[in-house]
């Protein structure tokens, strides 16, 4: 168990931790018993012990066989607290509003967490109905344009990205880190992110890093289907983003005495 400012972990505490992020990381695809014990590393009986107790609690489901496992709805609940509770999704909302109306696209709101970015809020595009994003996805932070947006703003030698190998999404995706810098160098001075199907193929990204943090840990997006990104519309959706960022940036900050949660 790592430390923490002198303070050691608890052990069942991190395994419940653990447990409940591998769940969720698998979405619909609900595991086993004999799956969550190996992934984790627990004794098979420790952790059927665990996931009842969970269940009685609502954090974890089970189906009708009592076989298999996926998180539970406490957990929409903590998350929806997360997002109701912090001042900059709230502020920012009406203006991804005013974004998408603007451009009819689909525009993003996320947050850096460690090699990650997390989606905050998403508004999709008038015209294109895939989902391509929702609330509390991860996505790898070098694989598009939230995350490059949010790396420009460090330095190279503090770059928060994985040992080894940069996973791809698509095969557009950096997976060679100095070409990864060297796009990282054109966002410090383009002043904003282009991806072209590095998270999803077929589909643009332009992003924008919200610099009332430093250094900055939330960004907004905006993906463009390719057969639609003609060069006006890209001169539009840059000024219009920029525009929001700017809108986002000015708005008066957390009241006094608020909690600073980062």
């Amino acid at each position: 168990m790592p430390e923490n400012s002198g303070v050691r972990g608890v052990k069942s505490a991190s395994r419940t931790v653990a447990l409940l992020e591998l769940l969720a990381a698998r979405g619909d695809r609900p595991a086993r018993l004999d799956e969550l014990s190996e992934e984790l590393g627990v004794p098979r009986s420790s952790m059927y012990q665990l996931l009842r107790t969970l269940i009685d609690c609502g954090w974890v489901r089970t189906d009708t066989t009592g076989s298999l496992y996926g998180i539970g709805i406490r957990a929409l609940h903590t998350g929806t607290s997360y997002l109701d509770s912090d001042p900059h999704v709230r502020a920012a909302r009406p203006y991804l509003d005013e974004a998408s109306d603007a451009l009819g696209e689909t525009i993003h709101l996320a947050r850096l967490d460690g090699p990650n970015v997390v989606y905050l809020a998403t508004r999709e595009s008038h015209e294109y109905r895939r989902t391509l994003s929702r609330v509390g996805r991860r996505i790898p932070a070098h694989a598009g344009a939230l995350g490059k947006a949010l790396l420009a703003e460090r330095p190279d030698d503090r770059l928060p990205l994985p040992e080894g190998p940069l996973a791809p999404r698509t095969e557009h995706t950096h997976t060679d880190r100095s070409a990864l810098l060297a796009d990282l160098a054109e966002v410090r001075e383009r002043g904003y992110s282009v991806e072209h199907e590095e998270t999803v193929t077929g589909i643009a990204g332009f992003g924008f890093a919200l610099r009332y943090d430093s250094p900055a840990v939330d960004a907004i997006s905006c993906s463009v289907p390719l057969a639609r990104l003609s060069e006006e519309h890209e001169t539009r959706v840059v000024a219009v983003m920029r525009e929001i960022r700017t809108k986002i940036e000015s708005v008066r900050s957390p009241a006094s005495g608020a909690p600073d949660w980062r």
